[in-house]
Parts: C-alpha cells; structure tokens; sequence
C-alpha cells in the first residue's frame, strides 16, 4: 500500500504538497468514497482527483535545453510561455525543479514523481554547473569569499567549484563557472548578489553527468536507461 498523495504525484497529476490540499479540500475520491489526508491505497483501488480517474501513466524522461523567455512551469497565470510547449507528448509531464524565465541550458521534465522528488531532495547533493555573466571584473578576492561560503537566508551556501572563465576589461563584465549542489530559488542570483555583483546572463550547462551536447535551444531528447538508472543510483 502506498499513501494516497505520493500515488497522485507519481501519477502526474500534481505535486505531493499539491496532492494533500486537494485531500483536505475533499477533491480526491477513492472508489467513489471521499479520501482524507493520511490514507493509503492498492493498486488496484479506483483514485479520482477533481473528477479525474488517475490512470498509471507511461513514464517519459526529458533533457530538455530551455531557451530564455519560457517558464519552467505547466501553465502560467499570465499566459507566458512554459517549458511544456517545447515537449511534444501527450502525457502530463512537468519540469524537474526550476529555471527563471530569463535563464537558458539542461532542464529535465517528466512524469515520475517520485523520479523528481528524489532528484530534487538536498540530502543527496546533486550538483549543477552554471555560466553567469556579472557586471564586474571577478577578482580571487571575491571568487576567495565565495569558497568560503556566503549565507542566503540564514543558511550557509559552499559552492563545489567557482572559476573565473574570462573577463572583458572594456565592458567591466565576467563569464564565471558556478558548481552548487543546492537548490533554492535564484540562489545563482543571491550567491553573486551578496558580493555586489548582478548577474546578467545565467545557463546551466550540467545536471549531475548530463550536458547540453548535440542539442541546440528548444531542442529535447529522451533520456535513455542507463542514464535514469544512473541517476536514481546517484539519489539512494
């Protein structure tokens, strides 16, 4: 038996948070018997969400290269574009955590839950590169006090790695290597804002061992085997 919000997420209905607000607000019925928080189910039981029979869905992995301007969301109250435009599949997929809208690279999306949320927990740290570019020259002064951490709020950030890649003297800008393993929000951003630094442009070029190699922006691939294995080896 498995708990009812963990069975609606990996369905791909909804996150598991999401999952348990439907259950209190009594939008989720199991065989036809209105469900409350905390219940577990078969595999065979009949689970409807909002009137919607939840079918075990066929599970689809994608390493997506996100152009800037789309959303990492499945739809978006002010009707800009989302990541899911750019994935041609009828099954209800939805991003691996996030990208801001202005932020392009390696964005995965799928329809496995509980795929996403172990990728997602910060106990395995997970890293990811990232390229920004800042609005001032990078010296070691400041690559020295990232190294030795920066606090975002009230918790100390490490990054794994940071290296200067270039600098453009004339335009007072830098293209810096940023590896992290955390996952909080615009945490690029706050990690460069607390040394007075903007970024100007962002791209995540790795997650984990997967790269951007052979796709162009907006262009996809599915993940194969050996690589969703890897990764859930990397996540146990």
């Amino acid at each position: 038996m498995e708990k009812l919000q963990k069975v609606i997420a990996n369905a791909g209905y909804c996150s598991r948070r999401k999952a348990e607000i439907l259950i209190t607000e009594g939008k989720v019925k199991v065989n036809g018997v209105e469900a409350t928080l905390g219940m577990r189910v078969l595999s065979n039981d009949k689970v409807e969400v909002e009137g919607i029979q939840l079918t075990k869905p066929q599970l689809q992995y994608y390493l997506l290269y996100k152009p800037a301007g789309y959303v990492s969301t499945t739809m978006d109250e002010h009707r800009r574009k989302t990541v899911i435009d750019l994935i041609d599949t009828s099954e209800r997929t939805y991003p691996v955590g996030r990208l801001d809208v202005n932020t392009s690279g390696l964005l995965l999306l799928t329809n496995d839950g509980d795929f996403t949320n172990r990728l997602l927990h910060p106990k395995y740290k997970i890293t990811k590169t990232y390229i920004a570019k800042v609005n001032d020259i990078v010296t070691m002064k400041e690559i020295n006090i990232l190294k030795r951490g920066i606090y975002i709020e009230n918790m100390k950030i490490i990054p794994d790695s940071v290296r200067v890649k270039s600098k453009n003297l004339k335009n007072k800008t830098s293209i810096v290597e940023i590896i992290i393993h955390d996952g909080k929000n615009h945490e690029v951003k706050k990690i460069f804002a607390a040394i007075n630094m903007e970024v100007l442009a962002l791209k995540r070029t790795t997650f984990a061992f997967l790269n951007l190699n052979g796709l162009k922006k907006g262009e996809y691939r599915l993940l194969n085997p050996k690589e969703i294995k890897k990764l859930l080896n990397l996540a146990k």
